[in-house]
């Protein structure tokens, strides 16, 4: 892609298609695309949520309610849905979710279907570059919307601002599996499909225990929403907007995140010219040997 300043320009008016344009340049490394990361200036102002969860609990219908709830308020919103990845051509599986059909004309939304394309966490290995491609365009929000696939999923709170796990009543041994880990990564609780049998006392539980988890500045909160009826949306996204608020002035986290990402482009870079077929070659090779340790050979691989 041929970067310009009348590129520049477009994709900070918010220009459909050249946002599309610079996703695939920078999601694929096509020409150009370290130019453009470069070039770009993201906004601030813009607030990442990250919405997680397992399959089934409703968060796609969820980020449908919030689109909803947005656009009659005049904001623009871009989503991010990670899909699994095709097993032949790293593609997104499941594309454009359907439950969003209705915004994806809407001028103020833009949808994208990105693959995991296996990457541990659930989220595309170019996540940190295809967020600031879209905070350039001044986007209000940004919604991605995770794989979902479970409590490997915590590297959605390296990115978002405000990270959801979208929970629902069933299971009665749901919230002994939280304390394991998804509790170090939920900033939002959203218990959804709230209207069926026991959601109370599963509310009430999932309390107990963020309460447990309080810190002086934010105390998780737990959300009941019927996403499917838009009932609890109003309440979500004032718990988004304090939360906000708190993070803003957070320099600490600022400094983590900030590093966190540089870190993760300088491993990125390093691991750019190594050769998995390479090292599936080798193993091969030695495997029937008692002369191979991994160690030695990572050590030494160039």
């Amino acid at each position: 892609m041929h970067i310009n300043e009348e590129n520049i320009k477009k994709l900070q008016q918010g220009d459909s298609l050249t946002i599309a344009k610079c996703i695939t340049c920078v999601e694929n490394e096509l020409e150009g695309n370290l130019q453009l990361l470069q070039s770009i200036t993201a906004n601030p102002n813009t607030a990442c949520i990250g919405i997680t969860g397992a399959p089934g609990a409703g968060k796609s219908t969820l980020v449908n309610a919030l689109l909803k709830q947005l656009t009659a308020q005049n904001k623009k919103i871009a989503v991010l849905s990670v899909d699994p990845s095709s097993p032949f051509n790293f593609g997104a599986l499941l594309g454009d979710r359907i439950r969003m059909s209705e915004f994806y004309l809407h001028p103020n939304v833009y949808i994208r279907s990105i693959a995991s394309r296996g990457a541990l966490g659930g989220l595309h290995p170019k996540i940190f570059e295809i967020v600031d491609v879209l905070k350039a365009s001044y986007f209000d929000y940004i919604i991605i919307e995770t794989v979902g696939v479970g409590q490997s999923e915590v590297e959605i709170a390296g990115i978002a601002d405000t990270t959801i796990v979208v929970v629902v009543p069933e299971g009665g041994d749901e919230v002994q599996t939280l304390k394991a880990g998804v509790m170090e990564i939920a900033d939002i609780f959203v218990v959804n499909k709230a209207d069926r049998p026991s959601a109370d006392i599963f509310v009430k539980n999932l309390s107990i225990l963020s309460h447990s988890k309080a810190n002086d500045t934010w105390e998780i909160p737990v959300i009941k929403t019927i996403a499917s009826k838009f009932e609890g949306i109003e309440t979500l996204l004032t718990a988004i907007q304090n939360h906000k608020h708190i993070t803003s002035n957070n320099v600490e986290r600022k400094i983590f995140l900030t590093a966190e990402k540089i870190w993760r482009i300088i491993q990125q870079n390093k691991m750019k010219n190594i050769d998995r077929q390479k090292i599936v070659a080798m193993v091969k090779e030695k495997i029937n040997s008692n002369a191979i340790n991994v160690y030695q050979i990572a050590e030494n691989w160039s």
